[in-house]
């Protein structure tokens, strides 16, 4: 992996994956479903409507953004979903990928507290860049996990924005590019 110009693991990014895992509901109980979705945010407008948003089983139009593993009840052994961004293909015009997690609400409201051994670990080739377990947004229904934004020099890097919402996963779309204080 390279590091940026300053030797910062957060900055210099080219391939990142961000993966989320969780246990299947117990017998008799409803399945639940942990979604990861990014929004692309332009230069123009970095806090606006997002360009695009890549999620439930899909990719970018350009195919810098790619749903690489999609669960929709938390069986298997280790990652449940995946989610592979290719930074250094992303054109010029974009200024800043967010990424977040949502939970379907197929039946009755549930929150992050009720999903059993829910993370989330983002991955800048075999080097972690950061691991939550989403305790601190336990109550909330989405939550964003990642911001990327390219500098000044074209180069991307990371910041952890662990930040929870009491939103439906199509109006957590919405919102999630939205700028926190």
């Amino acid at each position: 992996m390279s590091k940026g110009s300053d030797g910062n693991l957060n900055k210099g990014l080219e391939k990142v994956q961000v993966a989320v895992k969780w246990d299947p509901s117990p017998f008799g109980e409803p399945t639940c479903d942990l979604d990861i979705v990014a929004g692309t945010y332009s230069a123009e407008d970095p806090y606006g409507d997002p360009v695009y948003l890549v999620h439930f089983d899909s990719r970018s139009p350009d195919g810098t953004i790619t749903l690489t593993r999609d669960s929709r009840n938390g069986i298997g052994f280790g990652v449940d979903e995946a989610m592979t961004l290719e930074l250094y293909r992303m054109a010029p015009g974009f200024a800043r990928v967010v990424v977040g997690v949502a939970i379907q609400q197929g039946e009755g409201r549930r929150t992050f507290g009720g999903v059993r051994n829910s993370a989330v670990q983002i991955l800048n080739g075999p080097a972690e860049l950061a691991r939550d377990d989403f305790e601190s947004v336990s109550g909330a229904l989405a939550a964003t996990v990642a911001e990327f934004r390219r500098d000044a020099d074209g180069a991307w890097e990371f910041r952890k924005t662990l930040r929870g919402y009491d939103a439906d996963p199509n109006a957590f779309a919405r919102l999630m590019g939205e700028r926190t204080p």
